[in-house]
């Protein structure tokens, strides 16, 4: 069978058809798995940086927990003087709050200047009441000062502290500070046969007045 020109021309476009076509296709797949191996990658590398940030951030918030962790275990572990504690009981909060009965009574500590021999809590009271330009209250009993000026419910520097002394008598002298128990320190004649500052306890004190 001869063919003519014509059917030839057409018979071999349609194989040319054939073959070209799978190749085409072919190359429309290819191209597709690039793009989204492209997308696949460019969302692989977004998720990453992402998830560096992150990382950045946690360990930032970590250290930062890690470090006020630290320094909040030093503060605890920062050992206590406890004779820091009683040195600024005892002597900076006077200084601050210092009163004109206080720095009376402070100059005759280790001394007797009411030369009597015994009772005289209240006579070394009167005395420094008088050498500040007060009036006292003209006894030689201790108790006589509670009901003396304007009564406080609490200890304060330069109040005078009534108290009890053993099973009978009292005792009386001007408070100059608090130690680190909150008990009051107190300036007081007769106080080991002297004039002597130390700190009694609260209980013992039933009036705190101020001076008129």
């Amino acid at each position: 069978m001869v063919l003519t020109r014509p059917v030839r021309i057409l018979a071999f476009v349609f194989l040319a058809h054939l073959f070209l076509a799978p190749a085409h296709a072919q190359t429309s797949r290819s191209e597709a798995a690039s793009v989204r191996s492209s997308s696949e990658a460019i969302e692989f590398s977004s998720r990453s940086r992402r998830h560096v940030r992150a990382s950045k951030k946690c360990n930032s918030h970590q250290a930062k927990r890690h470090a006020r962790a630290r320094s909040a275990l030093a503060v605890r572990r920062t050992p206590v003087n406890p004779l820091l504690i009683d040195e600024q009981a005892i002597f900076v909060r006077p200084l601050l709050q210092e009163s004109e009965l206080v720095t009376e009574a402070r100059r005759w500590i280790g001394t007797n200047p009411t030369n009597r021999t015994s009772l005289w809590c209240a006579t070394f009271m009167n005395f420094v009441l008088e050498r500040t330009g007060r009036a006292g209250t003209g006894s030689d009993l201790a108790h006589s000062f509670a009901s003396y000026g304007q009564v406080i419910y609490g200890p304060q520097v330069g109040a005078i502290a009534v108290m009890t002394r053993g099973s009978n008598g009292g005792h009386v002298g001007v408070v100059s500070g608090i130690d680190a128990k909150g008990n009051p320190i107190v300036v007081s004649g007769n106080f080991g046969r002297k004039v002597a500052e130390a700190s009694i306890p609260h209980s013992r004190i039933y009036a705190y007045v101020m001076p008129m």
